[in-house]
């Protein structure tokens, strides 16, 4: 095991710079977790710590050694990829092993650390099969089999879960969690699926546009979001955004546009009269007296919860109720934000406000 420092990390492709000094420590045993929307330069930052793309400045290093100008295979890591990358003429076993195999490691050594892999991923009654009879979670098990067996310092996954079905993701992400809290290797994941990163990480680092945006715990993130950025894009469904007037003289309040009165429990000093973004989550909605009128659009049921979604002015806002409550399309009903979980970001540059 080995801790990860990246340090003021640069990468350009000609005159396009895709990621802008990217600094990311990453603690020895830690499982962290890169995620952002798509091009963020998320597999990028992935593929320099690999080895598989050059850095353009700023330094990668793996324990106490700069790896900038070290080859893959001397970097003692790990990578597990969102297409599998098997080999179809070899079976389970020889996937796993050929790694070991291409370093010279004798048959024997090559035999047990199979099979304690494949006893660690319950593929020991498929060593004989290939790929092609293999389902996606097995193949998946697999090139992560092919990864231990090589007891790297650091395993490096790039949106392995990908390529499969909704139910087997669920249980992939908990298979993975699991074989890291066993191995305790050194982590780094990358996915743009904010669900996987809060049930999986650690350390969370949202990326955008080819910078770190916020970087902490799962529910530091969500509860402390840095940015409205952040704030959308951790939790799932998203944070509603409210643009409004902060009135701060007397009991502080949001003015929307359409007039309606969005509840706060304090304001920033010298704020009144201050262009301002109200974030609530759709889970801190409460119906009730004393709340905003909107119109219900939408009622989504899905059993253990249903998502509403409400027309407030011209904007649509989404409210999710654990409990179960008689509503449809057409009603007029009062959503009351829980004002402790309220959220505000400065309407320029979308900055959270304390």
């Amino acid at each position: 095991m080995a801790s990860v420092h990246i340090n003021d990390v640069r990468k350009s492709f000609g005159g396009f710079e895709v990621l802008h000094g990217v600094t990311v420590p990453i603690e020895d045993g830690a499982f962290v977790v890169l995620v952002g929307p798509s091009g963020c330069g998320k597999s990028t930052l992935l593929r320099m710590l690999a080895g598989l793309e050059n850095i353009t400045s700023g330094t990668i290093a793996i324990g106490d050694r700069i790896v900038n100008n070290v080859q893959p295979k001397e970097r003692d890591i790990a990578m597990v990829f969102q297409n599998y990358a098997l080999y179809p003429h070899m079976t389970v076993a020889q996937n796993m092993g050929f790694s070991l195999k291409l370093r010279g490691a004798a048959t024997s050594d090559i035999t047990a650390r199979v099979k304690k892999a494949a006893d660690i991923l319950d593929l020991a009654h498929l060593l004989d099969r290939y790929p092609r009879q293999l389902s996606g979670g097995q193949r998946q098990r697999v090139a992560m089999g092919r990864a231990i067996v090589r007891d790297p310092q650091v395993f490096l996954f790039d949106e392995p879960l990908s390529n499969l079905d909704a139910k087997l993701r669920v249980a992939m992400r908990a298979e993975i969690k699991e074989l890291h809290q066993r191995l305790k290797t050194t982590t780094v994941y990358v996915t743009h699926d904010q669900i996987e990163a809060m049930t999986m990480a650690d350390k969370i680092v949202v990326m955008h546009d080819g910078i770190v945006e916020q970087m902490g715990a799962p529910l530091e993130l969500y509860d402390q979001p840095a940015n409205r950025f952040v704030a959308g894009f951790i939790g799932s469904p998203a944070m509603n955004f409210i643009e409004g007037t902060l009135r701060a003289n007397g009991q502080p309040y949001v003015e929307t546009a359409s007039g309606a009165r969005l509840a706060l429990a304090s304001a920033p000093t010298a704020s009144e009269g201050m262009p301002i973004v109200y974030g609530v989550r759709p889970e801190h909605f409460e119906l009730g007296d004393g709340g905003i009128e909107a119109e219900v659009v939408v009622v989504e049921p899905t059993g253990s919860e249903t998502q509403i979604i409400a027309r407030l002015g011209t904007q649509d806002i989404i409210a999710v109720f654990r409990d179960r409550h008689a509503i449809v399309a057409g009603d007029t009903i009062r959503l009351r934000p829980r004002v402790s979980a309220v959220h505000l970001f400065d309407a320029e540059h979308g900055r959270r406000v304390s």
